[in-house]
């Protein structure tokens, strides 16, 4: 068990705990060999214990730590300590991707693409390296405090791969491809696929798929038609709409064939993005519905049940006859012998079942034949015209289809794309699931005008409250119409391109899903456009009052102005820096600080004889101890010393930056005793002599030393 200041390795101090996850903790540590700041990821307890888990991870992290690239969090090493199996990684200060996405609800297009551009670079150099990640999701992608798009987890991902949807890694499944659903080979091409559900959430700020079981999501992934992000967010251009569509084929002969070439898109989207330039092959073949065999379903289903070390018991080709009976048993009593052991055969059986399986061959070769020749038929026919099944939807006529039963969103889709207008309608109806369509206000075979509104009447559960859609309201409005369905709300804030400032720009749970009555819906507000930020201008060789004005006409703010030395003497009393560097991105208003030349730092010396005090105190007594203090102007003492006899020679060098200064000159006079009478009472009266320390300043002029 991982405790605070515990040492794995003898090596890494654990210092505190900054993450979890479903296979692995995250913690903070120290490496005392190389004096630096690590992130160790230690696997959980029911994974350390398995032991085909541990060794497939440890050669698979070990891959991982082959790899080197800016935008992969690196893995510097893998160990183990009494049981605890442990990956040290580079520690990476920032936001997880999936975190960054719910903070901003969605995010700008440009925005989204350069996350992508980032990520699929990382993802590239583990593919040139053979490493396929498998598990990419925007919670294995962080974003630093610098701004640093990183890819993480590539030896976990890989090692779990026996654990495909299980419950120990559930958040993977709304980001898996078609065939890592089935159980399949997957490939460079799986990421892709992941990588395209990615970018979607990023643009819409959910998933493509969703569902209340992981087994319900994969199977969404295999046979539903993948959404538009556009249908959630109309407006992404359409070349980031079909880079997205791309990535998500079913077909992983249909996606792009390397992230390489998936970089070039998204590249060229920034420039182009309202150019349609993406190619997909035959998307009209991936669009339609593919029924997901029985064989799908149980191959679905083992993997969602089977524990990871589960072995393989492959059945013999006769397992499927009755099993035969021993008498071994004993007593005459019989024993049935396991179907899963292999029998005896005799010549004669097994000639019959390979001339069985012969004719069945040849059967099913004709029947295949006559398949693929009607087929060809009738390819060439269509193309000559001889078959024209053309729907009346091309003269502008729409026959409507039967939509009981299909879920609400499958059924909007399928009716957008007849180009019908859908709209929907809840009904309380506890016999029906919820979020099925009951029926619609337009019967089966009605014909259609293109663009004609179908109202969907769609089961809702008794015990919730459908969420209304307050999208683009007020908060005012917003909470009113909360409130009257009987929801609390909560308000957070957040930027948008498209949202007025004041107005909702999301909502959580979403418009049109059931929840309970009293519940909190969570109402993001706009504010606008999120200010860009502002350069700081070359102000650099202009007068102070040139520059704080150019500085204040871009938007900021001028603080303190200090005079500087600076050697290059053309640059006196011009700006020679700030407290930014040109050209640094800041927020409007921020504070700078400008240091004006005041030339290269002048040295001063003094070399003079000092005269007595008695110059200007007779009573000064030669001979008498003088203490001489020599201070600069603005207070600086630079020497003190003591002397007996005048004149003495004083001498003072490198002196900074001061050419004036005061000398001290501190002694001491005896005075004698004092006799004295008052004239008007012929009264004397004697003064007491004594010490008396008396003082004398008097101004320096340093000498400018020539440099």
């Amino acid at each position: 068990m991982i405790k605070i200041g515990m040492i794995l390795g003898e090596r890494y101090e654990i210092l505190e705990k900054i993450g979890t996850g479903g296979m692995s903790d995250v913690y903070k540590a120290k490496c005392h060999k190389l004096n630096r700041y690590v992130a160790v990821k230690v696997l959980k307890q029911e994974f350390s214990e398995n032991s085909n888990f541990v060794s497939k991870f440890r050669v698979e992290a070990q891959a991982a730590a082959s790899l080197m690239h800016p935008n992969i969090v690196n893995v510097y090493d893998v160990g183990e300590d009494n049981g605890i199996h442990f990956i040290v990684m580079e520690l990476v200060e920032g936001i997880t991707l999936k975190k960054y996405i719910e903070k901003k609800a969605r995010l700008s297009v440009k925005e989204a693409v350069s996350i992508a551009i980032q990520a699929c670079m990382g993802i590239e150099a583990a593919h040139n390296n053979h490493i396929i990640h498998r598990d990419i999701k925007p919670q294995n992608i962080i974003i630093s405090k610098e701004g640093k798009v990183k890819v993480t987890d590539f030896g976990i991902a890989k090692a779990a791969t026996s654990n495909t949807i299980t419950s120990n890694v559930m958040g993977s499944v709304h980001y898996t491809s078609p065939e890592q659903a089935r159980g399949g080979y997957s490939d460079e091409k799986s990421d892709i696929y992941s990588m395209g559900i990615t970018l979607f959430e990023m643009l819409t700020g959910r998933v493509p798929f969703n569902g209340d079981t992981t087994v319900a999501i994969a199977i969404k992934h295999i046979q539903e038609p993948m959404p538009s992000p556009r249908d959630f967010v109309p407006e992404i251009p359409v070349s980031v709409e079909q880079i997205v569509l791309k990535c998500t084929q079913k077909s992983p002969d249909r996606r792009y064939q390397s992230m390489s070439a998936l970089i070039e898109d998204l590249k060229k989207s920034l420039i182009s993005p309202d150019e349609d330039f993406v190619r997909v092959i035959d998307p009209e073949a991936n669009a339609a519905t593919r029924m997901i065999s029985r064989d799908d379903m149980d191959q679905i289903k083992k993997q969602s049940k089977k524990p990871s070390h589960t072995e393989e018991i492959r059945l013999k080709k006769n397992s499927a006859r009755p099993a035969p009976v021993s008498n071994k048993g004993g007593s005459g009593k019989k024993k049935p012998v396991s179907s899963y052991e292999p029998e005896p055969e005799d010549d004669d059986e097994e000639e019959e079942y390979e001339s069985r399986m012969e004719k069945v061959t040849t059967v099913l070769a004709v029947i295949g034949a006559i398949l693929i020749g009607c087929v060809v038929i009738f390819l060439v026919g269509r193309a000559i015209g001889i078959f024209d099944f053309s729907s009346p939807e091309k003269d502008g006529v729409i026959k409507m289809i039967e939509v009981a039963g299909m879920q609400e969103d499958e059924a909007k889709q399928k009716l957008v794309k007849m180009g019908l207008d859908p709209t929907v309608e809840y009904v309380q109806d506890d016999s029906i699931a919820e979020g099925t369509v009951i029926g619609s206000d337009v019967k089966k075979g009605t014909q259609l005008e293109a663009g004609a509104k179908v109202v969907l009447k769609v089961s809702g559960s008794q015990s919730g409250v459908i969420v209304p859609d307050i999208y683009n309201k007020t908060l005012a409005e917003a909470v009113a119409s909360l409130e009257g369905e009987g929801f609390a709300t909560e308000k957070k804030e957040g930027y948008s391109d498209t949202v007025p400032k004041g107005n909702v720009m999301s909502q959580k749970p979403e418009a049109g899903t059931s929840a309970e009555r009293g519940s909190t819906v969570t109402i993001t507000i706009s504010q606008g456009p999120q200010e860009s930020k502002v350069q700081v201008p070359d102000v650099l060789g202009m007068l102070p009052d040139e520059g704080k004005s150019t500085l204040e006409a871009a938007g900021l703010t001028v603080r303190n102005v200090t005079e500087v030395n600076d050697d290059d003497e053309t640059m006196i009393g011009k700006i020679i820096r700030l407290s930014y560097s040109v050209g640094t991105e800041v927020e409007p208003g921020t504070a700078i600080d400008i240091y004006v030349s005041k030339g290269p730092e002048a040295t001063y010396m003094f070399a003079e004889n000092i005269e007595s005090p008695a110059l200007e105190d007779p009573q000064y007594v030669e001979g008498t101890p003088c203490v001489l203090v020599v201070t600069t102007a603005s207070g600086k003492e630079l020497s003190r010393l003591s002397v007996a006899s005048f004149p003495t020679p004083l001498n003072l060098f490198d002196i900074k930056d001061e050419s004036t200064g005061v000398l001290t000159i501190i002694y001491n006079v005896t005075l004698e005793s004092v006799t004295t009478t008052d004239p008007a009472t012929g009264e004397t009266k004697v003064v007491p002599g004594g010490v008396e320390e008396r003082t004398i300043q008097r101004p320096l002029q340093f000498i400018r030393k020539e440099s």
